[in-house]
């Protein structure tokens, strides 16, 4: 198997340039789009290999697991009580790369379900010869992401998964290239994107699950580009910047395109965010000249028909063709929610919540009973957001609940820094005070009809968030992907993946928040609210985690002892288990090792212990981790195995999960002995 390229594209960490291709259609080789001159913190400173596993956490309630706030008592609190022994106990496991899952003796897992499983009901058998997209719209999708687990009763629930993108040498038989698909090709990918909905069944009251194989199966559903109608909701539906020929009234979507990660609400329904949609459209160069800024800064081509590379779907489907539907682009990029608990309902598009580059949306209920959603734009340089509701959470009233996404104030963040500007030097080495840390500020955007940035109206606002942002000089950060609070203590986590292009030639360079210049292996960043408000517009920050080597002087345990601890690189995604400890999964490992899933804990004498917990096959990222609430069972979504340049169905650079072909999968781990996850 050949040794992954140096990465010149997404993660800007090790990622193999097929990944790059595929996820963000290249977007490392490209223009960053934030061009803005925000000030950066140097200019305001002062002023045991034996068994395959898997996994993921989130942490729901409801006897099983998975909403990001308990359904009954949806508050965060210090004194919030643990259901799980708490301390870490398990041997970490060493780096690797070998072509399987691996998880600490003592621990199983299994397949729950990869890609091409029917799960509509009479769906046929997956065969790689016979694909059509009649078929994937009733199979499980490619590329599966983020996973939510929502509990039906103790041995019962649904599993809900994003399917990011595809990557066609890995789907077909004899593919060459992208423009030699045909249209019927094509019709498949747009199928194998979107998300699922997919019952399943507890194994003899094990922490094993599979997926559901009697009853009615009312549940399940496939949400896909070919048909699937999304309900705009909020300041933005109706208005002309979302109305298109097929859509006159700007009101409905037909899918959900490059779905990452998302978050499980405290009344059960899921969030998805919408990421890389830009390298899907083609005619950019064609559009009015109004709207070519505002396109570029959201990674779309406006200097040539084609980016490169190009997917084509304008063949199936005209509106990927700007030239001719030029605000269908406005269309993507927003926070979806499907209620997985009433297949019949349309999923929802929340306009509230602002347009950029989802990585996810995590929510919390705040002191006064209103809701904050924490969420990250994944890409170099941009932002961290927070969106609070107008209306309050009610506990058992779902049908209030499901209407409080739709209106809200949106904040951008802006973080200082405590330390000389002389002392953060782009090495990586801490400053005087012994910490990476300082204060921040949530700059209002937008309160429902009212905009607080000058020159652009809410709508404008909202569908241009990352223009919004630029104005009120907001703080470029290092990927902000995956932004979750703890329920423990009411702290929110962010991971920030890398960033290789930080200090280069006229980019921004190193700051106390992103103090490493050509940022391989990212950091960790917690915030405190001021208060412990989550609606206030204040908070406190650090850095308790900069990753990479221990063995580096320039990396950081929150002073735990280096020696003692695993090496992490590139982290994308965080959770929690119900005793508060911090799960960390990972996208791009630049260490020479397979990607794989962390844990730490954040409180107490061994915060910053961080171990490693399993690995998965080579060319593969570790997403989706999600731990139900009893802490027996970790889901992980395995996604893009054997994604390496060079590779295609056919001569495949990972066999796994079968032994024939790669095929993205989700799996459960747990404990042999029927105890809790990591403790």
């Amino acid at each position: 198997m050949p040794d992954p390229l140096p990465m010149p594209g997404h993660s800007g960490g090790a990622r193999d340039a097929m990944t790059c291709l595929y996820r963000c259609g290249n977007a490392c080789a490209h223009p960053i789009p934030n061009t803005s001159d925000n000030p950066y913190f140097g200019d305001i400173v002062n002023a045991a290999m034996s068994r395959r596993g898997v996994i993921r956490a989130g942490a729901l309630v409801l006897g099983l697991g998975g909403a990001t706030v308990p359904a009954t008592a949806a508050t965060a609190s210090p004194a919030a009580p643990s259901t799980g022994a708490g301390e870490l106990t398990f041997k970490p496991i060493p780096p690797n790369t070998l072509d399987t899952f691996i998880v600490p003796n003592g621990y199983d897992s299994a397949v729950v379900i990869r890609w091409g499983d029917p799960i509509i009901p009479g769906a046929p058998a997956f065969d790689p010869d016979r694909q059509t997209a009649q078929r994937q719209v009733r199979q499980f999708g490619f590329n599966n992401d983020f996973l939510g687990v929502v509990p039906l009763s103790r041995d019962r629930a649904l599993l809900v998964a994003n399917h990011e993108y595809t990557n066609e040498e890995l789907m077909f038989p004899g593919f060459t290239t992208l423009e030699a698909m045909t249209v019927g090709q094509i019709e498949v990918a747009m199928a194998a994107h979107g998300m699922s909905v997919v019952e399943l069944e507890r194994v003899a009251g094990t922490g094993q699950w599979r997926q559901a194989k009697s009853g009615r199966l009312k549940y399940n559903r496939r949400f896909t580009m070919l048909a699937t109608p999304f309900r705009l909701d909020g300041p933005v539906a109706g208005t002309p910047l979302v109305r298109t020929a097929a859509d006159p009234r700007g009101v409905s979507v037909t899918g959900t395109l490059n779905n990452c990660a998302g978050g499980v609400t405290p009344w059960g329904t899921v969030l998805s965010g919408e990421e890389n949609f830009n390298q899907y459209f083609v005619g950019g160069d064609a559009v009015p000249a109004a709207d070519k800024a505002r396109l570029s800064r959201y990674g779309i081509t406006t200097t040539t028909r084609y980016p490169s590379p190009s997917r084509r779907w304008e063949r199936a489907q005209e509106r990927f063709d700007l030239a001719k539907h030029p605000h269908e682009a406005n269309r993507f990029g927003w926070i979806v929610e499907v209620d997985p608990l009433s297949p019949d309902e349309p999923p929802r598009k929340h306009t509230a919540m602002g347009r950029f580059k989802h990585e996810g949306a995590n929510v919390i209920v705040a002191k006064d009973g209103r809701v904050a959603a924490y969420m990250g734009d994944d890409e170099r340089f941009e932002y961290l957001y927070k969106f609070v509701s107008d209306k309050k959470y009610r506990p058992g009233d779902r049908r209030h609940n499901l209407t409080l996404l739709e209106s809200g104030t949106l904040y951008v963040a802006r973080l200082t820094g405590d330390s000389p500007a002389a002392e953060i030097d782009g090495t990586g080495k801490l400053p005087s005070d012994g910490a990476f840390d300082g204060t921040g500020t949530w700059i209002k955007l937008v309160a429902g009809d009212r905009s607080f940035v000058p020159g652009m109206t809410a709508v404008e606002v909202l569908t241009f968030a990352r223009l919004a942002g630029d104005a009120v000089k907001a703080t470029k950060m290092d990927r902000p992907e995956d932004v979750q609070p703890s329920l423990r203590t009411g702290r929110i986590y962010a991971a920030l993946t890398n960033n290789t292009n930080r200090g280069v030639g006229t980019n921004a360079g190193p700051d106390e928040a992103n103090p490493r210049r050509e940022n391989r292996h990212g950091q960790i960043l917690e915030i405190v609210e001021a208060g412990g408000d989550h609606t206030g517009e204040s908070f406190t920050w650090s850095l308790p985690i900069v990753c990479g080597d221990p063995a580096d002087p320039n990396t950081y345990f929150a002073g735990y002892d280096k020696t003692a601890v695993s090496p992490i690189s590139c982290p994308d995604n965080v959770a929690f288990d119900s005793a508060g400890n911090l799960w960390i999964a990972t996208d791009g490992n630049a260490l020479d090792s397979n990607d794989g899933l962390f844990a730490t804990p954040i409180e107490g004498p061994a915060r910053g212990h961080l171990r490693q917990f399993l690995t998965v096959p080579p060319g593969a990222e570790t997403c989706g981790p999600f731990i139900t609430s009893d802490d027996r069972s970790v889901f992980v979504a395995v996604q893009h195995p054997g994604e390496i340049t060079g590779a295609t169905m056919d001569k495949p650079a990972s066999t796994w999960p079968d032994g024939d072909y790669a095929k993205p999968a989700v799996v459960v781990t747990w404990r042999l002995d029927g105890g809790p996850i990591g403790s």
